[in-house]
């Protein structure tokens, strides 16, 4: 059996266009400047362009390193869905640092590329700002996430009455958008008002109202609807006025019995810089993550992404790409995008040798933390100053959080018991062992440090 066969149908036929990258990019920019704020606009988004488009992968250049992390640790997703919908033959964003030396110029440039991908148009509706390609009906569940599934599904059959709010938080690409959005969908379909916006617009919004002297439109505007769907309220943290709003708007909608959905990156009360009445506020109907997809799942999702595309993997292929990728779901979709469109520019199936050739190249590696970065993450987590876990003390509220770290150090990075003594104060090795050994005692039967550690854990991620 071939690893990959294309079915035979019209749309395998190859036709060509011409895209002038500039003016994407140029589009894609004035999209995302109304989306965030100014200063992350001029901060993160100036002096950046693409740099190329193969094979639907556009590959920003960006002038530091320092830039390109951020943009995908922070800005990825709106990226590539800004990207997406100017242009459909975009499906995955890679970034370059270039240096201002060796920038070349950024006149209007027009590439030639392969428009023949088996990929089915869809346009936001302006109106409430849904994709409708976010469904309950292709969203493929499991294990990993069947409690979210089926707390998003009941609210969509009994907005207002059952589970609100409803929060959902998770990793970037484990699928909360995709969720959330088939709330949306589905009780759109019902006849109500359904708005989604993200916690960066409404915040753009709300500050541009206090500027023009329309904060009661924008009070009016967001109480109109039946069901609000509020993306990534992360980005609120700190940001005190627009807390005090969405809180006023919170009351407003929930007392009418309006339907509320958020989603984050983390738990509600892990979110520093958010006021506690608000945190109150998420506390009052559902929370419930979603984390990574396990073994299964990723073959499943897999499989289901390959039908959605009238691509058919063989079970090897499924197989190797479910064990190397344990990354989130985009990176799975990324994989199966480039596969196809090799598949497709080489006119024929591809090998499994050729599949693993193509994701041995084009897959990132797998990120790897200092001592430090988990000392700062579970410090942060128990808010106590770094410099006392690698202090001579025994006190209660520092022991424990120690414990902790060199149980994360040797069971998640393998790092030798010596070596986390050393790190951690000049420790000898036998205290290292006991403590790892006590917190796996303990694991047995204490829920409660079971679930501190599976923060922590999404922390590091």
């Amino acid at each position: 059996m071939n690893p990959i066969s294309h079915p035979s149908s019209t749309n395998s036929i190859v036709r060509t266009e011409h895209i002038d990258v500039k003016k994407l990019w140029d589009d894609a920019l004035v999209n995302i400047e109304l989306s965030i704020t100014p200063a992350n606009f001029k901060t993160w988004f100036r002096d950046t362009y693409i740099l190329s488009l193969e094979d639907g992968t556009a590959t920003l250049a960006v002038p530091s390193v320092f830039v390109r992390d951020w943009l995908q640790d922070k800005f990825q997703s709106m990226i590539l869905k800004t990207l997406r919908d100017v242009s459909g033959y975009v499906r995955s964003v890679e970034y370059e640092v270039v240096q201002r030396s060796d920038r070349r110029s950024e006149g209007s440039k027009t590439q030639t590329v392969n428009a023949a991908l088996p990929l089915e148009e869809y346009y936001i509706n302006k109106s409430d700002n849904l994709n409708p390609k976010y469904s309950f009906e292709n969203f493929v569940i499991g294990p990993y996430n069947a409690l979210a599934h089926a707390a998003a599904k009941t609210v969509s059959d009994k907005p207002g009455i059952a589970y609100n709010p409803l929060f959902i938080y998770g990793k970037t690409g484990h699928g909360k958008t995709h969720l959330i959005q088939a709330v949306g969908n589905q009780v759109k379909k019902q006849g109500k008002k359904v708005f989604y916006v993200t916690s960066e617009r409404f915040a753009v919004d709300y500050f541009n109202s206090l500027q023009s002297g329309t904060a009661n439109s924008f009070k009016d505007k967001y109480r109109q609807y039946d069901v609000l769907i509020m993306d990534d309220v992360q980005f609120l943290a700190s940001k005190e006025k627009t807390q005090e709003e969405l809180f006023h708007l919170f009351n407003a909608l929930h007392d009418t019995n309006k339907q509320i959905v958020f989603s984050s990156d983390i738990h509600p009360a892990l979110l520093s810089g958010l006021e506690e009445r608000l945190q109150s506020r998420f506390a009052q109907g559902m929370i419930v993550d979603i984390p990574a997809p396990d073994l299964e799942s990723r073959a499943a999702i897999l499989k289901a992404k390959a039908a959605q595309n009238s691509i058919t993997l063989s079970d090897d292929v499924v197989d190797h790409l479910a064990h190397t990728i344990e990354g989130n779901i985009r990176e799975l979709e990324g994989a199966l995008n480039t596969i196809m469109c090799q598949s497709q520019l080489l006119g024929r199936t591809l090998s499994l040798d050729e599949v693993k050739a193509i994701i041995k190249n084009s897959s990132r590696p797998r990120k790897t933390l200092a001592v430090s970065d988990v000392v700062d993450k579970v410090a942060r987590y128990f808010d106590i100053d770094q410099a006392s876990i690698y202090e001579k003390t025994r006190r209660k509220e520092i022991v424990k959080p120690r414990q902790i770290i060199m149980y994360i150090l040797r069971e998640d990075f393998q790092v030798s018991y010596p070596a986390i003594g050393k790190k951690l104060g000049g420790r000898d090795h036998t205290t290292v062992i006991h403590s790892c050994e006590k917190i796996k005692a303990e694991l047995k039967s204490n829920s409660e440090l079971e679930e501190e550690i599976t923060q922590i854990r999404m922390l590091l991620k």
